[in-house]
């Protein structure tokens, strides 16, 4: 009954079918970036609510953007999986550039000597630092706070004017520009050091002045010391410094801001 239904549907409403084909890539382009950008990827947000959301996305998107018909040249299959790819690819873009942020934070887990203490991340299932979850999810929020969410939907809006739904190959050079790109990965080292060097930098002075006390007098038990001392001169210096550190963040992402 189902399968006679299908067959005769086409039939009968043509354009409504056409219709449902043309959005069927729009609608994988958008699985595609939901399923790398960073506040789209969330396991947190159930899987109805996001799968709600692509929909609504691709019949906006549909509507203005109108994409072509499907012709019986193209492969649906083909166009479904080179169109997930290319939202993936801005998705990847934008995680990118938050993901130097987290990097910072588990810098400073390492230095504080919070190895041991980790979570689970349901987003990426696999146990992750407790100070880089905090500054992974710190950078999410002034992402969006800056108008992340628009640079993200209007470079995906643009992707459909570089690379048409029934297009048979990805202009990558065209979507992705290479020295952005090697800037944005390379970035994840140097901006997460420049946000953690604070913190470095005291725990550093805190274990020369603990190796001066104990040349001077050995029966002190530095090491130990210095496992009570590291988490509270780090959460003491991120105290003070935060202010200054947001502004630095957001900074940050305003000099990505023209990458999409």
């Amino acid at each position: 009954m189902l399968d006679t239904i299908l067959t005769e549907f086409p039939k009968y409403f043509p354009e409504i079918n056409g219709v449902i084909a043309a959005g069927i890539p729009v609608f994988a382009r958008v699985a595609g970036l939901m399923r790398t950008a960073p506040f789209l990827k969330r396991t947190e947000i159930p899987v109805i609510a996001r799968t709600g959301f692509a929909l609504i996305l691709t019949v906006i998107l549909c509507l203005f953007l109108k994409p072509e018909m499907p012709t019986g040249q193209n492969s649906m299959l083909y166009s479904i999986i080179v169109n997930f790819i290319c939202g993936a690819i801005i998705g990847f873009i934008i995680n990118c550039i938050v993901l130097a942020i987290e990097a910072g934070g588990d810098m400073i887990n390492m230095q504080q000597g919070l190895n041991s203490a980790t979570i689970m991340d349901p987003s990426s299932s696999s146990q992750v630092s407790v100070m880089g979850r905090l500054f992974g999810l710190l950078g999410i929020i002034l992402f969006l706070k800056i108008g992340g969410a628009y640079w993200t939907f209007n470079a995906f809006i643009r992707s459909f004017e570089i690379f048409p739904v029934y297009a048979h190959a990805v202009p990558l050079d065209e979507i992705i520009n290479m020295p952005y790109l090697v800037k944005i990965t390379s970035n994840v080292l140097y901006i997460g050091l420049q946000i953690a060097s604070p913190v470095l930098i005291a725990t550093l002075g805190q274990d020369i002045i603990l190796g001066v006390i104990n040349r001077t007098a050995q029966q002190i038990p530095v090491f130990q010391m210095s496992f009570m001392f590291k988490p509270g001169l780090g959460a003491l210096v991120l105290i003070f410094i935060m202010p200054n550190m947001l502004n630095v963040i957001e900074d940050y992402f305003l000099s990505f801001a023209n990458i999409f």
